[in-house]
């Protein structure tokens, strides 16, 4: 009797903890990563940078006395986010700046936005983006040209070649 119940009793331990084992396989598919198709991936220096957004603006080369003075200050300051985005933004609200206005740029949105883009990236926009753009003009009222400006010329497209 011992036997029997010493067989029955290993007989459903073996049932109850046999189970078979479920393998998982996890595949990944390959992917090449490439670079920017824009091609920009080196810094600009602080004297380009300064430079670049002041001929932007400004439609003319920066002297000499005003690149030392902000490159002094765009040196000596910690966060150069920050500094950029002052930079461009007093640029941008100086009184000299001859930048098109809004009227003109309502009237000839596609115009503005292969122009902006020829002038702050040096290239054309793509078919998504002078979509966007011009669909943001269209649609906003309050977008004017400064802030256009300001946004891309505060973008990371804008600070690398």
């Amino acid at each position: 009797m011992k036997k029997i119940v010493y067989l029955s009793l290993s007989f459903i331990l073996a049932l109850g903890s046999c189970k078979k084992e479920t393998l998982y396989v996890y595949e990944v598919d390959p992917v090449t990563s490439q670079k920017d198709k824009n091609g920009k991936g080196i810094a600009k220096s602080t004297v380009e940078f300064i430079s670049i957004a002041y001929a932007d603006v400004f439609e003319t080369a920066i002297s000499q006395n005003d690149l030392g003075r902000l490159s002094l200050l765009y040196l000596a300051f910690g966060d150069k986010k920050l500094i950029e985005d002052l930079l461009v933004k007093n640029m941008l609200n100086s009184p000299e700046v001859q930048l098109i206005s809004n009227t003109q740029m309502r009237s000839n949105i596609e115009g503005f936005v292969t122009s902006i883009y020829q002038r702050i990236y040096n290239r054309e926009p793509n078919e998504l983006e002078a979509y966007t753009l011009a669909k943001s003009i269209t649609d906003d009222v309050s977008l004017t040209p400064v802030i256009i400006y300001y946004s891309m010329m505060t973008s990371d497209e804008y600070r690398y070649y």
